[in-house]
């Protein structure tokens, strides 16, 4: 299981969608996702083929423990190899919350600026992964991986960084073998 987590609008939805083209053949894929309202991201995700089930946390800012278990009753995890909990977009309240998930992964956009890790330093804290989303915008923005990187080590020196660009597929073999090995990983600790 894996928490995507991130600020509204970072890219978690497009990320998941080109995620499940490239690696669908590979890895069956299922994803729960938060948001205070609607079912547009479930919509989106299903139209690419993913199994997905919306999670409306009716305003809460973030998931709890409790409502993925009650999801699980209500979503079909035959065959499926890896489960993404795409969290509700925020910084701040999901970062407090343990899901049950084996990694955290934060994305962080190109948009929002360099400066997030020390601002927000539990979420990049309780990461595995950061990932620059929309790295097809960075000659446009001003905004340094590697001063993002460098304030998100500090914090979390075994953090892992990759850059993408979940449109122009700049990044998403770096995201795509580290899942794979993730998921490896995971298999072969429960032989």
């Amino acid at each position: 299981i894996i928490n995507i987590c991130s600020s509204p609008g970072s890219g978690k939805t497009t990320l998941m969608q080109e995620t499940a083209k490239l690696l669908g053949e590979d890895l069956k894929i299922a994803v729960l996702v938060g948001d205070p309202e609607t079912e547009r991201d479930a919509v989106r995700m299903r139209e690419v083929g993913i199994n997905a089930l919306q999670i409306v946390t009716g305003g809460m800012c973030h998931i709890e423990a409790q409502t993925i278990l009650q999801a699980l009753d209500h979503i079909d995890l035959t065959g499926v190899d890896l489960l993404f909990i795409e969290n509700v977009g925020n910084l701040v309240c999901p970062a407090a919350f343990d899901l049950g998930e084996d990694y955290r992964v934060t994305l962080l956009a190109a948009t929002e600026g360099d400066d997030k890790p020390k601002k927000y330093p539990r979420m990049f804290l309780s990461s595995e992964l950061m990932i620059v989303s929309k790295a097809d915008l960075l000659p446009y923005v001003p905004f340094s991986v590697e001063a993002a990187k460098i304030d998100a080590q500090e914090v979390n020196p075994n953090l892992e960084v990759i850059s993408i660009s979940s449109l122009h597929g700049d990044g998403m073999g770096s995201w795509c073998r580290w899942l794979k090995n993730k998921v490896a990983t995971k298999k072969q600790a429960l032989v």
